[in-house]
Protein backbone atom coordinates (compact mmCIF):
# COMPACT_ATOMS: atom_id res chain seq x y z
CA UNK A 1 0.00 0.00 0.00
CA UNK A 2 1.33 3.43 -0.89
CA UNK A 3 1.83 5.90 1.94
CA UNK A 4 2.46 9.62 2.08
CA UNK A 5 4.23 11.48 4.86
CA UNK A 6 2.87 14.92 5.75
CA UNK A 7 4.09 17.63 8.10
CA UNK A 8 1.90 19.63 10.41
CA UNK A 9 2.27 23.38 9.69
CA UNK A 10 0.15 24.57 12.60
CA UNK A 11 -2.78 23.88 14.91
CA UNK A 12 -6.32 25.21 15.19
CA UNK A 13 -7.38 26.98 18.37
CA UNK A 14 -11.10 26.68 18.91
CA UNK A 15 -13.70 26.67 21.64
CA UNK A 16 -14.75 23.19 20.47
CA UNK A 17 -13.11 20.45 22.52
CA UNK A 18 -15.58 17.68 21.73
CA UNK A 19 -16.91 16.83 18.26
CA UNK A 20 -20.46 16.37 19.59
CA UNK A 21 -22.48 19.53 19.02
CA UNK A 22 -20.05 21.40 16.79
CA UNK A 23 -20.81 22.77 13.30
CA UNK A 24 -20.40 20.33 10.42
CA UNK A 25 -19.37 22.89 7.77
CA UNK A 26 -17.94 26.41 7.88
CA UNK A 27 -20.94 27.80 5.99
CA UNK A 28 -23.08 26.65 8.91
CA UNK A 29 -21.03 28.69 11.38
CA UNK A 30 -19.97 31.87 9.54
CA UNK A 31 -19.42 33.94 12.71
CA UNK A 32 -17.70 31.25 14.79
CA UNK A 33 -14.13 32.40 15.55
CA UNK A 34 -10.98 30.33 15.49
CA UNK A 35 -7.27 30.71 15.03
CA UNK A 36 -4.48 28.84 13.30
CA UNK A 37 -1.21 29.00 15.18
CA UNK A 38 1.40 28.41 12.50
CA UNK A 39 4.58 26.70 13.70
CA UNK A 40 7.69 28.92 13.64
CA UNK A 41 9.35 26.80 10.94
CA UNK A 42 6.50 27.67 8.55
CA UNK A 43 5.77 31.29 9.53
CA UNK A 44 7.65 32.70 6.51
CA UNK A 45 5.04 31.02 4.31
CA UNK A 46 2.44 33.50 5.60
CA UNK A 47 3.95 36.45 3.74
CA UNK A 48 1.22 38.27 1.76
CA UNK A 49 -1.59 36.10 3.16
CA UNK A 50 -3.28 39.16 4.68
CA UNK A 51 -4.33 40.20 1.15
CA UNK A 52 -6.84 37.33 0.94
CA UNK A 53 -10.34 37.37 2.39
CA UNK A 54 -10.80 33.60 2.50
CA UNK A 55 -8.44 30.70 3.09
CA UNK A 56 -8.70 26.98 2.50
CA UNK A 57 -7.41 24.95 5.44
CA UNK A 58 -6.47 21.32 4.85
CA UNK A 59 -6.52 19.53 8.19
CA UNK A 60 -6.10 16.13 9.75
CA UNK A 61 -9.28 14.99 11.49
CA UNK A 62 -7.29 13.65 14.43
CA UNK A 63 -10.21 12.69 16.66
CA UNK A 64 -11.92 10.36 14.16
CA UNK A 65 -11.25 6.88 15.49
CA UNK A 66 -11.70 4.81 12.37
CA UNK A 67 -12.05 4.89 8.65
CA UNK A 68 -15.28 3.83 7.04
CA UNK A 69 -16.07 3.61 3.37
CA UNK A 70 -19.79 3.38 4.10
CA UNK A 71 -21.11 6.20 6.31
CA UNK A 72 -24.32 7.86 7.40
CA UNK A 73 -23.38 11.55 7.14
CA UNK A 74 -24.59 14.19 9.57
CA UNK A 75 -26.96 15.69 6.98
CA UNK A 76 -28.70 12.42 6.16
CA UNK A 77 -30.11 9.28 7.72
CA UNK A 78 -29.14 7.06 4.79
CA UNK A 79 -25.81 5.37 4.21
CA UNK A 80 -23.55 6.62 1.38
CA UNK A 81 -20.04 5.87 0.18
CA UNK A 82 -17.54 8.02 2.10
CA UNK A 83 -16.37 9.73 -1.10
CA UNK A 84 -19.96 10.88 -1.79
CA UNK A 85 -20.05 12.68 1.58
CA UNK A 86 -18.19 15.30 3.59
CA UNK A 87 -18.16 12.94 6.60
CA UNK A 88 -14.95 12.95 8.66
CA UNK A 89 -14.73 9.15 8.70
CA UNK A 90 -12.74 8.44 5.54
CA UNK A 91 -9.48 6.70 4.60
CA UNK A 92 -7.10 9.63 5.17
CA UNK A 93 -9.23 11.66 7.59
CA UNK A 94 -8.53 14.91 5.73
CA UNK A 95 -10.63 17.96 6.40
CA UNK A 96 -11.19 20.96 4.14
CA UNK A 97 -12.48 24.20 5.64
CA UNK A 98 -12.98 27.49 3.83
CA UNK A 99 -12.65 30.22 6.44
CA UNK A 100 -12.76 34.01 6.40
CA UNK A 101 -9.44 35.58 7.39
CA UNK A 102 -10.12 38.38 9.87
CA UNK A 103 -6.54 39.35 10.72
CA UNK A 104 -2.97 38.15 10.92
CA UNK A 105 -1.09 38.56 14.19
CA UNK A 106 2.46 37.35 13.67
CA UNK A 107 2.19 33.61 12.99
CA UNK A 108 -1.44 33.47 14.15
CA UNK A 109 -4.30 33.62 11.66
CA UNK A 110 -7.59 34.77 13.18
CA UNK A 111 -10.60 33.62 11.19
CA UNK A 112 -14.35 33.11 11.29
CA UNK A 113 -16.31 30.18 9.94
CA UNK A 114 -14.86 27.65 12.35
CA UNK A 115 -15.93 24.01 12.14
CA UNK A 116 -12.80 22.50 13.70
CA UNK A 117 -11.81 21.11 17.06
CA UNK A 118 -9.20 22.70 19.28
CA UNK A 119 -5.81 21.19 18.48
CA UNK A 120 -6.71 20.10 14.94
CA UNK A 121 -3.47 19.69 12.98
CA UNK A 122 -3.28 21.97 9.93
CA UNK A 123 -1.49 20.33 6.99
CA UNK A 124 -1.74 23.17 4.48
CA UNK A 125 -3.14 26.66 3.98
CA UNK A 126 -4.16 27.91 0.54
CA UNK A 127 -5.69 31.20 -0.59
CA UNK A 128 -9.27 30.93 -1.77
CA UNK A 129 -9.59 32.43 -5.27
CA UNK A 130 -13.16 32.43 -6.65
CA UNK A 131 -12.01 32.29 -10.28
CA UNK A 132 -10.21 29.03 -9.45
CA UNK A 133 -12.43 27.56 -6.75
CA UNK A 134 -16.09 28.33 -7.57
CA UNK A 135 -18.03 26.04 -9.88
CA UNK A 136 -21.74 26.56 -10.49
CA UNK A 137 -23.63 23.29 -10.66
CA UNK A 138 -27.04 21.86 -9.99
CA UNK A 139 -25.76 18.28 -9.73
CA UNK A 140 -25.06 17.84 -6.00
CA UNK A 141 -26.38 14.33 -5.44
CA UNK A 142 -28.16 13.47 -2.21
CA UNK A 143 -27.12 16.84 -0.68
CA UNK A 144 -29.92 18.51 -2.66
CA UNK A 145 -32.45 17.22 -0.11
CA UNK A 146 -30.56 18.49 2.95
CA UNK A 147 -28.06 21.22 2.05
CA UNK A 148 -30.28 24.03 3.37
CA UNK A 149 -30.16 22.42 6.85
CA UNK A 150 -26.40 22.84 7.31
CA UNK A 151 -26.72 25.77 9.74
CA UNK A 152 -28.95 23.77 12.09
CA UNK A 153 -27.27 20.36 12.00
CA UNK A 154 -24.49 19.68 14.48
CA UNK A 155 -22.01 16.85 14.79
CA UNK A 156 -22.78 13.84 16.96
CA UNK A 157 -20.70 10.82 17.97
CA UNK A 158 -21.45 8.61 14.96
CA UNK A 159 -17.97 9.09 13.45
CA UNK A 160 -16.12 8.30 16.68
CA UNK A 161 -17.91 5.10 17.61
CA UNK A 162 -16.14 1.78 17.55
CA UNK A 163 -16.39 -0.02 14.22
CA UNK A 164 -19.18 -2.58 13.87
CA UNK A 165 -18.09 -6.19 14.34
CA UNK A 166 -16.82 -7.71 11.12
CA UNK A 167 -18.58 -10.81 9.92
Amino acid sequence: MDTVELRVVGHVRSRFTDPVGMPIQTVGSPQEPGQVEVLPAFAAGLRDIEHFEYLILITHLHRVKEERLDVVPFLDDTSHGAFATRAPSRPNRLGLSIVRLERVDGACLHFTGNDMLDGTPVLDIKPYVPAFDVRETERIGWFRRRVQQVAEVRSDDRMSQDPPARR
